[in-house]
């Protein structure tokens, strides 16, 4: 795991590299028996974002919309933490994405508890006509929303991240915009 001082330009590209990876992270998280109902809501309110970004990402921006994912699937995944540390066994994964929340934290500054907002607010958003609570709650829907995400991740190609200070600042304003 890379510290939460990492330079965003390094880790980034990283995130990017690894979402379809972290995507099943999560998917296989939120089936697993050992978690509350409570924090699979959090892990499902992650993949619905994931599911609704990736039907309105436009084109030439996939960077900017894939890395608001990454941000997403860490801060839900480090809300589903809080309720109860998961350090054993195959959740390890999970755990490690919970602690990179804080770097997303670091590079946001200000505008991380709006985002903080945010993700706590998609646990009432329906995506694809399915709440968090509904996919956290019902092991048949949770499996669903588990395969189409390891669908989604076994076709996900990560975009291009050009390593440039220039990137950050755009990120920053869409994420600002979009938090506004």
């Amino acid at each position: 795991m890379q510290s939460p001082s990492a330079d965003p330009l390094d880790l980034f590209p990283t995130w990017l590299t690894q979402l379809s990876t972290d995507t099943r992270i999560v998917a296989s998280g939120m089936l697993e028996p050992s978690l509350t109902a409570e924090q699979r809501v959090w892990l499902a309110s992650g993949l619905n974002y994931l599911f609704k970004s990736v039907d309105l990402i436009p084109d030439g921006v996939e960077d900017l919309g894939y890395l608001d994912d990454a941000f997403v699937l860490r801060f839900a995944v480090r809300e589903a933490y809080v309720l109860g540390p998961f350090e054993d066994g195959a959740l390890t994964e999970l755990a490690r994405l919970a602690r990179e929340a804080e770097s997303v934290t670091e590079f946001l500054g200000a505008d991380a508890s709006k985002l903080c907002d945010y993700v706590s607010g998609l646990r009432i958003a329906k995506v694809r006509g399915r709440s968090p609570s509904d996919i956290g709650e019902d092991e048949g829907l949770a499996r669903e929303v588990a395969d189409e995400a390891a669908s989604w991740a076994e076709s996900y190609t990560a975009p291009t991240f050009l390593r440039d200070e220039k990137t950050l600042v755009k990120l920053r304003a869409f994420l600002s915009t979009k938090l506004a």
